[in-house]
């Protein structure tokens, strides 16, 4: 099935099915299209195309000198983005999978998020860092972790993370687009994900900071991001619940996430992240604080186990599954309502 989309220009366009991997391509490839300044670089970006092909085709589009393959060393390629936004470039960095980005945290943390704020505001860098994380591949250890709280205990960036092919696209190109940092967090297990999409005219999506309700319910809210929206909105079939999909870790948007939670009185946060340390707390907290006199029930999480990532044989008794968070549902305390 195809839709009919219209381009700026006025034209009729199909909208075909497209995975999420061809919109961060092609997100990619119009940033690169539309502003010289826009360098990828990192592992395998090049001749190969990235190991999810994420970037293919884009070295023999833009030439090796844009699109760049580097040496395996995480601190050095982020490192040389810094001097790269430093003389005016707006590098797009790779890493290859989540835990592979560790070494680069000192570059990350001491230099990109805090370069603007030590310069007064004159240097700012435009640093988009893409980051594939999560599970659900069949990936072993170091390929499969969800780091994203190390990233939101980190002032001075921004944290991202979509969950569709729309916001795939306008999400990457709003990062790029940025003065500031983004880690770009992509769900690699929704790579292969479809919905129909025209790259001639992609769909206007709300814009960085801003979660979206993906469905309307009014007796509880399960609160997502990234790879477990789809769990959440498989969960809520039958029941009515409502799905909130945050979009962007930070900016955090309280008040579509407050006024959600005021509407329904309960509460499930869902991520594959450990729940010990990770975002579902902090995500608690924040209703609670605005929320307390309209909760009929504790703030719930359903999270990954606080463990190292499993083996793969394992991984779906690690991952929260639809069973995990209908479980918590049942447990926000119904029995007060009678």
């Amino acid at each position: 099935m195809t839709t009919a989309a219209v381009t700026a220009d006025g034209r009729r366009t199909k909208a075909k099915p497209a995975t999420m991997a061809q919109a961060l391509g092609r997100a990619l490839r119009d940033s690169m299209a539309e502003d010289p300044t826009v360098h990828v670089l990192g592992e395998d970006v090049g001749t190969l195309g990235g190991v999810f092909r994420i970037t293919d085709g884009l070295a023999k589009e833009f030439g090796d000198d844009r699109c760049t393959d580097t040496p395996l060393a995480e601190a050095g390629i982020l490192g040389a983005a810094v001097g790269m936004a430093m003389y005016g470039l707006r590098p797009v960095v790779e890493m290859q999978f989540d835990a592979f980005a560790y070494p680069a945290f000192e570059q990350l943390m001491s230099h990109v998020a805090k370069m603007r704020n030590r310069t007064g505001g004159a240097m700012p860098l435009p640093i988009t860092v893409r980051v594939p994380y999560g599970g659900g591949i069949g990936g072993v250890e170091h390929h499969s972790d969800s780091s994203e709280a190390y990233y939101m205990a980190t002032p001075g960036l921004h944290v991202v993370t979509p969950a569709t092919v729309d916001d795939a696209y306008g999400l990457l190109r709003e990062s790029i687009a940025s003065d500031d940092p983004v880690v770009f967090l992509e769900p690699k297990r929704l790579y292969w994900s479809k919905a129909d999409w025209s790259p001639e005219a992609p769909a206007a999506v709300e814009p960085i900071g801003k979660a979206v309700v993906r469905r309307p319910g009014r007796s509880a809210t399960l609160i997502t991001y990234g790879p477990s929206l789809p769990v959440c909105m498989e969960a809520a079939e039958g029941w009515d619940l409502e799905v909130v999909d945050l979009r962007s870790l930070v900016p955090f948007d309280d008040e579509t996430v407050a006024a959600s939670v005021r509407r329904t009185g309960r509460a499930v946060v869902v991520h594959e992240s450990p729940g010990f340390g990770g975002p579902g707390g902090e995500i608690a907290a924040r209703i609670t604080e605005r929320c307390f006199h309209h909760l009929e029930a504790p703030v719930l999480r359903v999270a990954g186990f606080d463990i190292p990532y499993p083996p793969p044989m394992l991984e779906r008794h690690h991952l929260p599954g639809v069973d995990r968070v209908l479980d918590a549902v049942a447990r926000l305390q119904w029995e007060a309502d009678s």
